[in-house]
């Protein structure tokens, strides 16, 4: 009610305060009673939270947008969030991915090579078909996610070039054999500068190599290349295990013939200074008593020259008296008879 002026004992109705009273009437009318009021307020209040909280898993990190801008990046656990007005992208930091460079892998496991991916030229000129793959972590989430547009087309195109300078620079021997783990070094140090370059704030784990093969057409002449290298390899093993076996053997026998030649001469020596020494004594006798000593040579001599023949040794002024006498009875037959044997020709 409103007072009007001219006529002070007459109240007039406000309309703005008419239109209230209609609205909360019709309001009371549409509105359910106050229980169910309670329960929409409970669901509300539930939704409510369900939009505001989420929760970050061990393995992820949670990059939170307000209108398409990054505004904080969050990490494992609950946390909250504006309802309606954020919104949370959660990669998995600590996930292994993978990519394949030069084939792919079907749902049923089976392997087909992408010729256009695969072929590559060396460094010599040979064409091999090379098939990879690629292991990566992220290590940025806001980067990973906002700087590059296909991260993994990306990653893919940038390692088939790396691997593409890296064979290029390398030889398909080494590619075959024994350079594969260097080519796989080098690859993953020239693709991890290439995507630090693009901030993808990706982390190269490994780069490892399935197939290693020339092309198709030419597998048949790199076999009977490779049956010669085998070939010529098991040859020179075998002539130096036995070179390894021969050698030795050799200086072991000349080693022993030069300690048995040194032990012989050691002998000699040994023997000779003795001898030596016993001719030194015996001549020190000898100058002592020349007469006695000679005698006693001279006796000693006859026994060795005559072992066998009967001997009766007198003095000088004896021996003038006595006749001398040979006794022809005495003496061998056997001798006899090889004299005579000896006498018949």
């Amino acid at each position: 009610m409103v007072w009007d002026p001219k006529d002070p004992w007459t109240k007039r109705s406000d309309p703005l305060e008419d239109a209230l009273r209609q609205a909360q009437a019709h309001l009371r009318q549409v509105m359910p009673s106050r229980g169910l009021r309670s329960v929409f307020l409970i669901i509300l209040l539930i939704v409510l939270v369900w939009q505001a909280a989420f929760i970050i898993a061990p393995d992820e990190e949670g990059v939170v947008k307000r209108f398409g801008d990054v505004v904080r990046v969050v990490g494992p656990g609950p946390h909250l969030k504006i309802p309606f007005i954020e919104t949370v992208l959660q990669p998995k930091v600590a996930k292994l991915h993978r990519i394949e460079v030069g084939f792919r892998t079907d749902r049923q496991g089976r392997q087909q090579m992408l010729p256009q991916e695969a072929l590559m030229l060396t460094g010599d000129e040979n064409i091999l078909a090379i098939e990879f793959i690629v292991q990566y972590k992220i290590k940025n989430a806001r980067e990973y996610l906002f700087n590059v547009a296909d991260i993994e087309e990306t990653i893919g195109k940038a390692a088939e070039a790396s691997m593409r300078e890296v064979i290029g620079k390398s030889k398909i021997d080494e590619a075959l054999t024994t350079g594969k783990a260097q080519i796989q070094q080098d690859t993953q140090a020239l693709l991890q500068g290439i995507l630090d370059q693009y901030q993808a704030g990706i982390q190269i784990a490994a780069v490892q190599l399935q197939d290693v093969d020339p092309p198709e057409a030419v597998v048949a002449a790199f076999k009977d290349v490779a049956s010669a290298k085998e070939d010529r390899e098991k040859l020179i093993n075998q002539a130096q295990g036995y070179r390894n076996d021969i050698i030795p053997k050799a200086k072991g026998e000349a080693a022993q013939l030069i300690n048995q030649a040194k032990g012989y001469a050691q002998a000699r020596v040994n023997r000779a200074q003795g001898e030596a020494n016993r001719f030194l004594k015996t001549l020190k006798e000898y100058n002592q008593a020349k007469d006695i000593i000679s005698k006693r040579i001279y006796i000693e001599t006859l026994e060795e020259i005559m072992p066998n023949v009967e001997k009766v040794i007198i003095d000088g002024k004896a021996g003038d008296r006595v006749i001398p006498y040979l006794p022809l009875d005495r003496v061998p037959k056997s001798s006899g008879t090889s004299a005579g044997e000896e006498k018949k020709p």
